[in-house]
């Protein structure tokens, strides 16, 4: 993928228009398509003012936003992006549509083309099984807003080229993000390993423990996060994040460690879905700003410690099972969610034993399997060793 390949963008939405404005600053020309009627010039009008406003505060100059305006442009049919060595599909979360579109794709594009999928959700491997090559076929996973966040998920499915993660790893750092490599396995690393900050946050309101607000409150001050639990789902859309939970939940064959919740279940029915509804977990409607609620420090500690519990052990399974290597499943965390740290790196702070021992006491006292401990994690606390020892 040397030079300034043509790249194909499908979907006109907020990612595709991200990762289109993405490519378009790194010098690629870029043909972007979409099946809705005038989307393309609806997201090419919207990048537009979204340029303006960067200009007028000095993020770029107006020469640079022209240039990267110019370097996009809409494709009137699929077949116009024939010339395009790497294709990406931002489209709806359907296996069956994005199997039929690659399936086109593949008599569209050149021989030697990449074809690559944002899915967060969905199997490379399934994707690909529609294709007559599915060697050329690899997920790159953004981050929402993909100008903005660093991370991309480099996805080899099970026929995947040999090399071909490691051409696209490359390209994703000449774009300027940082590019992590992980198993297509279901929820890859982020969506995977972030599922108890949200589920056992959900579980501790459930069980009376802390409102909501105390809970976001609490691994805010202690645990070091940028947003908590609740406000977080509210941002995301408790919609899309349901759906992710329970697609990662059926995907893992019901394992109930990523066991969706009745709490956010019923928020959905209600239609209370957070920032793009004013109401979710907290109401949006108001001008007035929220206060933060005092916490007791000891329940703030216990909030922050259950829950982190969980997240190393998810951590310390994903490495356990090779999902992606110890570096990349810190970076992984710290760049695409804005963890404060990685959570391997956590673990070794108090040590696994540490961390085993939560977990036990929680398993003994809820009877319940998504509190055992992942089987790495037991090993490294009989022998005191470091994840960041681990070769």
């Amino acid at each position: 993928m040397e030079g300034r390949i043509h790249i194909g963008l499908i979907g006109a939405g907020t990612m595709g228009t991200g990762i289109a404005q993405v490519a378009a600053q790194a010098g690629h020309p870029v043909l972007m398509f979409d099946t809705r009627p005038g989307a393309v010039e609806a997201a090419l009008k919207g990048l537009h003012a979204t340029l303006e406003k960067l200009v007028a505060k000095g993020k770029f100059t107006r020469a640079e936003a022209d240039a990267l305006l110019g370097r996009i442009r809409p494709a009137a049919a699929l077949g116009d992006l024939s010339s395009c060595g790497l294709t990406i599909e931002a489209i709806v979360e359907n296996l069956d549509i994005k199997k039929k579109l690659f399936t086109q794709l593949e008599e569209i594009l050149g021989a030697d083309a990449i074809l690559a999928s944002n899915t967060s959700s969905l199997a490379i491997t399934a994707i690909a099984a529609a294709c007559e090559h599915p060697e050329r076929v690899i997920g790159l996973h953004f981050f929402n807003p993909a100008p903005v966040m660093p991370l991309v998920e480099v996805v080899p499915g099970l026929l995947t080229a040999p090399g071909l993660s490691e051409r696209c790893a490359g390209l994703m750092r000449a774009w300027g993000k940082e590019p992590v490599t992980c198993k297509d396995t279901p929820g890859f690393i982020v969506n995977r390993v972030a599922r108890p900050f949200y589920g056992e946050s959900i579980r501790i309101y459930e069980e009376g423990i802390a409102d909501m607000a105390s809970i976001d409150q609490a691994l805010k001050s202690v645990g070091g996060f940028r947003m908590g639990p609740f406000e977080l789902m509210d941002l995301i859309g408790n919609d899309i994040n349901l759906a992710v939970t329970r697609s990662v939940w059926e995907a893992f064959f019901y394992d109930p460690r990523y066991k969706p919740s009745l709490t956010q279940q019923r928020q959905v029915e209600s239609g209370r879905l957070g920032r793009k509804t004013n109401q979710g977990y907290f109401d949006y409607s108001g001008s007035a700003a929220r206060t933060a609620p005092e916490v007791d420090p000891d329940l703030a500690h216990s909030i922050t410690e259950r829950v982190l519990a969980m997240l190393i052990n998810e951590a310390a399974d994903a490495l356990f099972l090779q999902v992606a290597s110890k570096e990349d499943l810190d970076l992984a965390m710290i760049k695409g969610v804005n963890y404060p740290k990685g959570l391997l790196a956590w673990a070794d702070e108090k040590g696994a034993a540490y961390w085993s021992r939560k977990l036990d006491a929680l398993q003994a006292e809820y009877g319940e399997d998504r509190y055992r401990a992942s089987p790495l994690l037991r090993r490294m606390a009989r022998t005191s060793a470091q994840f960041h020892g681990v070769k």
